[in-house]
């Protein structure tokens, strides 16, 4: 028996639109090689995909944030020796380091199991099943959501919830999460949540509204707050960068009263005193210090070639 041509075309439509919503083929990931991956979406279900490290940076290269580094690193080492450790919630201005901070956790600590799984705000539903696909591996994963908030009506986040707070989707033995936003409640605050706010034997007991976005952060076990600096701090981490990229490079390091003019500068136009700030005019006076040094060298070789 054959079938005609008009039948034919037909499961071939048929086949291709199935392609469309059934997940990609994936191969399961060898953690041993792979130190990170992102969860991906498709239709129906998602997968883990290797992620490639974007650079090499390290806890030591991140300046200015001392103290949040080391509450971050010791919870971190805690939780690699399978001591008690907290879920983390890095949070405030922008530029201060905090996810620069999760990716320098990795690059150190990758060699002693550490790995990460990336999840976007909109996939945190599928929680529970990255849990599922980790909680059997030989290694200790951050469960890593950058740059998080939550608009009104959003209900993603009771998921989020559910999973900090050891009840139905809880985290496996071998997982933490780890959250940046600019948000500390990761929630929109507005002066009208506070006027549900009630005193009770000289206590202040907030309304549902207040209560309802504090809910969800004091489910992490740590707060790490990141601030905007002093200048005074931020010249000072502006001369470290600059030190640390001349000395990268074999030049020497410079610093005086005219530069310091100019970092100063550069952070208002930026409007922000901060470590990505001070860094970036470090590359930028430096990058340029050896370029007008390499047209130097280059004048002096070709005057030396015809002279």
């Amino acid at each position: 028996m054959t079938l005609d041509a008009d039948l034919i075309e037909q499961l071939r439509r048929v086949l291709a639109s199935a392609e469309q919503i059934l997940p990609k083929a994936v191969s399961e990931i060898d953690w041993r090689g792979c130190h990170a991956a992102s969860w991906r979406r498709h239709s129906l279900t998602g997968y883990l995909e290797p992620t490639r490290q974007a650079d090499d940076i390290r806890i030591e290269d991140l300046l200015g944030i001392d103290d949040q580094k080391k509450v971050v690193e010791d919870n971190t080492r805690q939780f690699l020796k399978g001591f008690p450790a907290n879920n983390i919630l890095l949070w405030g201005s922008r530029g201060t380091g905090k996810s620069s901070l999760i990716r320098a956790l990795l690059n150190t600590y990758a060699t002693e199991g550490l790995r990460i799984v990336q999840v976007d705000k909109d996939d945190l539903p599928s929680l529970p099943d990255i849990f599922s696909r980790i909680e059997n591996q030989p290694y200790r994963f951050l469960i890593f959501c950058d740059d998080l908030s939550f608009e009104p009506g959003e209900k993603s986040y009771k998921v989020l919830k559910s999973a900090l707070d050891g009840a139905v989707y809880s985290a496996p033995e071998n997982a933490l999460i780890y959250v940046t936003s600019n948000r500390r409640h990761l929630l929109p605050e507005y002066h009208t949540d506070n006027l549900g706010a009630k005193m009770v034997n000289n206590e202040i007991h907030h309304g549902e509204a207040v209560e309802e976005k504090i809910s969800l952060s004091d489910r992490f076990g740590l707060w790490v707050p990141f601030h905007a600096f002093s200048q005074d701090h931020y010249l000072t981490v502006v001369r470290q960068c600059i030190a640390n990229l001349c000395r990268a490079n074999g030049i020497a390091p410079q610093w005086g009263r005219e530069l310091e003019l100019a970092a100063i500068a550069w952070s208002h136009e930026k409007s922000k005193r901060c470590g990505r700030t001070a860094f970036q005019f470090a590359k930028r006076w430096v990058g340029r210090r050896m370029l007008e040094e390499s047209a130097e060298s280059s004048a002096r070789d070709v005057a030396a070639k015809y002279f």
